[in-house]
């Protein structure tokens, strides 16, 4: 990019205007779900025979027939056409950490010269897409293309566009899961079926558990024009390169400031047409870092959490672009700030209201609290490192572990009341503290356990795994990667730790065990054994790493190695016995991480050897040229001694651009060349490896002097846009 081409670009961005977005005359409650196929549509446009039959799909599961299912693509074909819909997709989340979808229209042959307007019920319940072309991790060979989506009827069918959206599991040909739905949802039954068979040791009339979330997006808008003139982020997400702004969060005056008028512009579109689709978009607010936010919706039913969460992250990408932005959901897309995460707030709740690990006001409702969660800290205890390993990727490298995000191991925070009420559980040997006749308070050094637990203690912001109320909080995820990959982990290890909880609970009470002194013996064993994983205290502490790995946490900072979770032998058993995902599934999700892993970072090598060679070493060339053609004409117009005094400052910065480039140019080699022998390896997880140990570090090492290079040169000859630039919005 030319120097003047950059200044014209930047000061585009510093001028442009914000787009108008009309006035929206309803309440936002008037047009939610406009674009959704919801119950209230289903209610208007089915038969009530259909409608009944519908509801108790979602409800209950049953099957759904192909009778039922024709009615109900006839009727979502009229709403769709009202609408102005002319094509359908099946609307699936591959291994690619994104969605995809292939249009239909409805068109078939009327046998008479024209056509008519076609949606079957086959249509609506399954496609074939290719299977090939995804990542299967060994499970399907590229000659073998056969694959199929299949309708999910919890999650609402939707209109974008001209198209009707159908959210859809994707399955290879031999049944195996080749996306993020297939083992969510079956996890979300294993965890169903758990907890309810738990909860009915307190409230026998609870018939369903429901895992909720509630994701928090925290997101990076960069003018378009800059964007386009920093190819590294046009190709990785990222800056590989380009040297902090002399002011940039140290100040802390963006975090909940006066959002900018052409963000605020950006938002309003975005929430309206999220509104429209049925998202409950709830808060938004300006983030830590410069030119950073966050949206945040009404928590939901994990399932269709999961489908808007993906939904939404698309929809940002494209309102941005009308605003002139682009929006940038990498972790960490530029240094020496604050990355973005996406913080899942998870619990559990019954069918009838009950929020599972809420306190109550009752013996029987603290002891169920506490139960589930002690059960929910042993599932984290017990797949700490798996649970890592579902958040862990190239991208979310960079920003665990610093002074910003929860660091590389995970605990769980729990505040001071509830730490004292599992302590003074877990040392006392009187099973008569949770009295469920009538409702005694609690007895002894328990106190009773407020509502307001709610909000009694502060936040911990270095806990990956924090107890916030009523629910807990999962803070490592990263803020581009699909929630599912974390919440199939998390709901499966609680689904095994309440499993092996009834269990126990059960075999004391055939034994002639009281059914409230049991449950409190097993309760106070599991305090005990997860002791390990419950931390308070600061987690950015080297002395906490240090205690971690005393505690036997898993401490590994490698991401390749953090991988190897998904095919330890107690994973496969995990998911094995929840009936959730088999070895093959599993050793395939670890295939596809190790090479995503490796191609990220493959990217980044590439691009950035590209802009070290082509863009900042001729620059700084050409400044060290002019430069010397300043000593050389210095020193024909002054005097000796004057000259040398003038050109000193001079000959300095000469002698800096060539160590600098030298060190560029030489080290670049060896980045090509540590990637060549990497490449060369026929092993998915020793290929990760060696582009973990020997291509990542040299990135870093380069990027040193490119950025001190930025510094030197002169300014009207750097190549491309500057933090100062890029990071604050006018």
């Amino acid at each position: 990019m030319s120097a003047s081409l950059r200044f014209k670009v930047v000061g585009e961005a510093f001028t442009k205007k914000p787009v108008d977005v009309p006035n929206c005359t309803e309440r936002p409650s008037e047009f939610f779900a406009k674009y959704v196929f919801n119950r209230q549509k289903m209610f208007k446009y089915l038969p009530a025979k259909v409608y009944k039959k519908m509801c108790d799909v979602i409800d209950n599961g049953t099957t759904l027939d192909l009778e039922t299912a024709d009615q109900v693509a006839a009727a979502m074909k009229q709403w769709a056409m009202e609408l102005g819909v002319t094509h359908c997709t099946h609307w699936f989340q591959p291994l690619t950490e994104g969605t995809a979808e292939k249009h239909d229209g409805f068109v078939e042959h009327d046998w008479k010269g024209g056509m008519v307007e076609e949606f079957s019920g086959k249509e609506l319940i399954q496609q074939e897409p290719d299977a090939s072309s995804f990542p299967s991790g060994g499970i399907r060979s590229t000659f073998e293309a056969r694959g199929y989506s299949a309708w999910d009827p919890a999650s609402p069918v939707f209109v974008i566009g001209d198209t009707l959206m159908i959210p859809t599991i994707f399955i290879s040909y031999t049944g195996e899961a080749l996306d993020y739905k297939a083992p969510l949802k079956k996890a979300l039954n294993a965890v169903d079926k758990a907890a309810t068979a738990v909860v009915h040791y307190f409230n026998p009339e609870v018939k369903k558990v429901v895992s909720n979330l509630g994701w928090e997006q925290e997101y990076f808008l960069v003018d378009e024009g800059l964007f386009a003139a920093r190819p590294d982020l046009l190709m990785t997400g990222r800056t590989l390169m380009g040297h902090d702004s002399a002011k940039n969060q140290q100040m802390d005056d963006h975090y909940f400031g006066s959002i900018p008028m052409r963000v605020s512009m950006f938002m309003k579109d975005l929430e309206m047409q999220a509104l429209e689709l049925g998202i409950p978009c709830k808060t938004r607010h300006n983030e830590v870092a410069p030119n950073q936010f966050e949206l945040a919706p009404i928590f939901e039913e994990t399932n269709l959490a999961v489908d808007h969460n993906m939904l939404i992250m698309g929809l940002m990408k494209n309102v941005a672009r009308k605003h002139g932005f682009r929006c940038l959901l990498h972790e960490k897309p530029f240094a020496g700030i604050n990355g973005s995460g996406k913080h899942n707030n998870w619990s559990l709740s019954t069918d009838n209201g009950i929020l599972l690990h809420g306190p109550g006001k009752t013996p029987t409702d603290n002891l169920r609290f506490i139960t589930f969660v002690v059960e929910t800290l042993m599932a984290v205890y017990k797949h700490n490192g798996l649970l890592k390993a579902s958040i862990i990727s190239a991208t979310n490298a960079h920003r665990l572990g610093a002074n910003e995000a929860p660091p590389a191991i995970i605990s769980s925070f729990l505040g001071k009341q509830l730490s004292d009420v599992l302590k003074a559980l877990e040392d006392s040997d009187d099973d008569s503290l949770f009295n469920l006749s009538g409702k005694k308070q609690m007895s002894l050094d328990i106190p009773q356990i407020p509502d307001l637990l709610l909000d009694n203690t502060d936040r911990n912001r270095t806990s990956p795994f924090a107890f916030t109320g009523n629910r807990f909080e999962f803070r490592a995820v990263g803020s581009q990667a699909n929630c599912a990959a974390a919440m199939i982990v998390l709901n499966t290890a609680v689904a095994e730790a309440l499993t092996s909880f009834k269990e126990r609970v059960d075999a004391l009470i055939s034994g002639g065990m009281d059914k409230v002194k049991a449950i409190v013996k097993v309760v106070r064993e599991d305090i005990k054994v997860c002791k390990p994983i419950h931390f308070d205290g600061n987690g950015y502490s080297e002395e906490w790493k240090q205690e971690a790995k005393r505690r036997g946490l898993d401490t590994e900072s490698s991401a390749p190695l953090m991988l190897d979770q998904y095919v330890t032998p107690e994973t496969i058993e995990m998911f094995s016995r929840m009936d959730v995902m088999n070895e093959c599934e599993l050793r395939a999700r670890n295939e596809i991480k190790l090479d995503t892993y490796t191609k990220k970072i493959q990217i980044e090598a590439r691009i950035f050897g590209d802009l070290c060679l082509n863009h900042i070493i001729p620059v700084a060339t050409r400044y060290q040229s002019q430069l010397i053609e300043n000593v050389h004409k210095m020193r024909d117009i002054f005097p000796k001694d004057k000259a040398e005094k003038l050109s000193a400052m001079n000959m300095e910065l000469i002698e800096q651009i060539s160590e600098h480039s030298l060190f560029i140019t030489e080290n670049v080699q060896r980045l090509i060349d540590a990637r060549k022998v990497a490449n060369k390896l026929e092993d998915e997880r020793e290929k990760a490896i060696a582009y973990h140990d020997t291509v990542a570090p040299l990135l870093e090492s380069i990027r040193y002097h490119v950025d001190k290079l930025e510094l030197i040169v002169d300014d009207e000859l750097w190549p491309l846009p500057k933090y100062r630039e890029m990071l604050f919005i006018r």
